[in-house]
């Protein structure tokens, strides 16, 4: 159990880190610049693009109190940075570009420089660089594992993949653990029956740009949780999706239909992600709580989607 800095808590991935950490008995305050209504949890409007801000908002105070207790506030033992523009197209590119970079780049450096010695952070599945059309930007290999060569072509996914950089060239200086999550697709428990998802099921096609793969929202924030309870690995990078293809045909069999040409480079459990979770289960300890054949209820492919 510790103090546990979240930024972008509001939003719905950290809502239900949040939820997960507060369960596992942590102590947490918020960044963000939206509200959230949690009788546990203070919000602090802070813009990370502001180092200032950055640097007060994790060495002040964690609940409003009157007075304010004497001495220094307790020191977070650790940040789980979520915060930033989801996508691309809701701000213009070099916005995008901008406050995700810089956002990253001074919790990192706040919290190195104030002795917190775990960070966790948001990077994305998109820094693979891989593409909807067929014959373009393909995989090199399966499963996609985090040593694959990435090479991100829109806005979003190059400013994670310089996060992935500054994160790491932070921990090897001051010696911190700094886990980056590449995060998939993050599903809502309301959004197993609605049309991304069974899009994903029927229409497994149109879904290479995700790796057949994707995340709950829960088993986020129980991802995090494990990396919160394990130190000294230093910087690690996890891809950070769900254990099985969203898909209904054994892994291989749907690679070596869909993709032929690309190798399959060991043995893959029966409906493996291709986008696989391997690394975070073994080095972290981590167990999926939420697969998605638990929810889903649109098998049926004449069904309306609305």
């Amino acid at each position: 159990m510790g103090r546990i800095v979240v930024t972008g808590g509001s939003g719905k991935a950290g809502q239900s880190i949040i939820s997960e950490l507060l369960d596992a008995g942590h102590t947490i305050l918020n960044l963000d610049l939206a509200p959230m209504a949690h009788p546990s949890v203070h919000t602090l409007k802070t813009d990370l693009a502001d180092s200032g801000q950055v640097f007060n908002a994790l060495s002040g105070q964690w609940a409003l109190t009157e007075p304010f207790p004497e001495g220094l506030p307790p020191r977070p033992d650790a940040v789980v940075h979520m915060a930033g523009y989801a996508r691309n197209m809701i701000v213009p590119d070099n916005e995008t570009f901008r406050a995700n970079t810089q956002g990253t780049y001074n919790i990192c450096e706040a919290a190195c420089k104030l002795g917190i010695r775990k960070i966790i952070i948001a990077s994305s599945i998109t820094v693979y660089g891989v593409s909807f059309a067929q014959g373009d930007n393909n995989y090199q290999s399966f499963p996609i594992e985090e040593d694959h060569d990435v090479c991100p072509t829109d806005t979003y996914a190059i400013a994670k993949l310089c996060n992935e950089r500054v994160a790491r060239g932070f921990a090897a200086r001051f010696g911190a653990d700094i886990y980056v999550l590449r995060i998939g697709h993050v599903i809502a428990p309301e959004e197993y029956n609605e049309e991304i998802f069974y899009s994903y099921v029927h229409e497994p096609a149109e879904w290479k740009v995700h790796g057949w793969a994707y995340i709950d929202s829960r088993d986020l924030g129980g991802m995090c949780e494990a990396g919160l309870r394990t130190d000294g690995l230093g910087f690690q990078i996890f891809n950070a999706t769900n254990d099985t293809i969203t898909n209904l045909k054994p892994t291989e069999q749907f690679l070596r239909e869909g993709y032929p040409d690309i190798p399959i480079t060991r043995k893959m459990e029966e409906f493996e992600a291709p986008l696989t979770n391997a690394k975070i289960k073994r080095l972290l300890g981590f167990e999926e709580k939420h697969g998605w054949r638990k929810y889903f209820n649109l098998w049926d492919k004449k069904r309306v989607v609305m």
